[in-house]
């Protein structure tokens, strides 16, 4: 099966950049392909938790919605452990289905992957 990764290195301090991860995965889980967020440095703030609901841009729905949609279409979700440690935000913090991994897993995912993006 063909899987695409996106990392996700902007936070909730730069809205417009964070809805095309969720969306572009939405739109590959539809097609048949796997489809891995891997949330870093200040990514990691989009899936703590309450964030996404303050998240609205233009007409578009908030981002919590946004995710919420990626979430039933299958997309996996990934925080870099590293990364709460660096910004001081403990594992309780964000939503249950964002899996809190090491930077191993950053590794493996790529390897995996058929195709990477970044944003």
């Amino acid at each position: 099966m063909e899987r695409i990764l996106y990392i996700q290195t902007n936070g909730v301090d730069i809205p417009e950049r964070l809805y095309a991860p969720f969306i572009l995965a939405t739109t590959a889980a539809n097609m048949g392909v796997a489809a891995e967020i891997y949330f870093l440095i200040k990514g990691v703030t989009v899936v703590k938790k309450g964030e996404a609901e303050r998240v609205k841009l233009g007409d578009f729905p908030s981002l919590r919605e946004v995710m919420d949609q990626a979430l039933a279409a299958g997309v996996k979700l990934f925080v870099c452990e590293q990364s709460t440690q660096l910004l001081g935000i403990s594992r309780g913090d964000f939503i249950p289905q964002a899996k809190i991994v090491g930077a191993a897993t950053l590794n493996d995912l790529a390897l995996d992957a058929t195709a990477i993006l970044s944003f």
